[in-house]
């Protein structure tokens, strides 16, 4: 069995569970160590192993990591790879530069391992989240619509760690900025 054989069969079997949970949105993802965990098991059974590796680039001003996901035929020494690029946001209010680059290492694993392994991710919460690119569907000056989405934000806002806040604010802003006024926005912006 070719190497490219023994991928395809690793890429109709292969199931990555999600098995963590994003509280504040409400749903599941899974992870690189998801994907990687859920690999050992061919390991042996197609006598091959898998390698994700990640060079940084600084010289264009935004750091940006390339994350490569690469299987590696033991019986053959034959490999192929794909690749995932991200770029490093290191201004992002709340996160202290490690954790900018932890941030953006994750999900260029997972995105190269998914490149790889042909995972669909049109159901998980980063292929739907708009990203803060979203469009606004009133005007910033409009008054905030009558749910509860500003108050749940407030409670979430207190329970979350001191270090985290920053993030779960952009979080929050993405997904609702364009239903509070500028007064409910500086009060969120109070708790961090």
């Amino acid at each position: 069995m070719t190497l490219g054989e023994k991928l395809s069969s690793i890429q109709q079997e292969f199931k990555a569970k999600k098995s963590r949970y994003n509280s504040f949105g409400k749903y599941n993802f899974r992870s690189a160590e998801d994907i990687l965990e859920g690999l050992k098991p061919f390991n042996a059974k197609y006598k091959v192993y898998f390698i994700v590796n990640e060079d940084v680039d600084i010289t264009s001003g935004v750091p940006v990591i390339t994350s490569t996901a690469s299987i590696h035929d033991v019986e053959s020494d034959q490999s192929i790879l794909t690749k995932a690029i991200v770029g490093v946001d290191t201004n992002q209010k709340g996160m202290q530069l490690p954790q900018a680059f932890g941030s953006a290492s994750s999900y260029g694993k997972k995105y190269a391992l998914g490149n790889l392994l042909l995972i669909d991710d049109t159901a998980d919460a980063d292929a739907t989240n708009g990203h803060g690119k979203t469009t606004a569907t009133a005007p910033a000056s409009a008054p905030a619509k009558k749910d509860d989405s500003f108050q749940q934000s407030i409670e979430y806002l207190k329970s979350t760690p001191d270090d985290k806040k920053g993030m779960v604010l952009k979080m929050i802003l993405e997904k609702y900025g364009n239903k509070f006024s500028p007064k409910q926005v500086e009060a969120l912006k109070k708790f961090v």
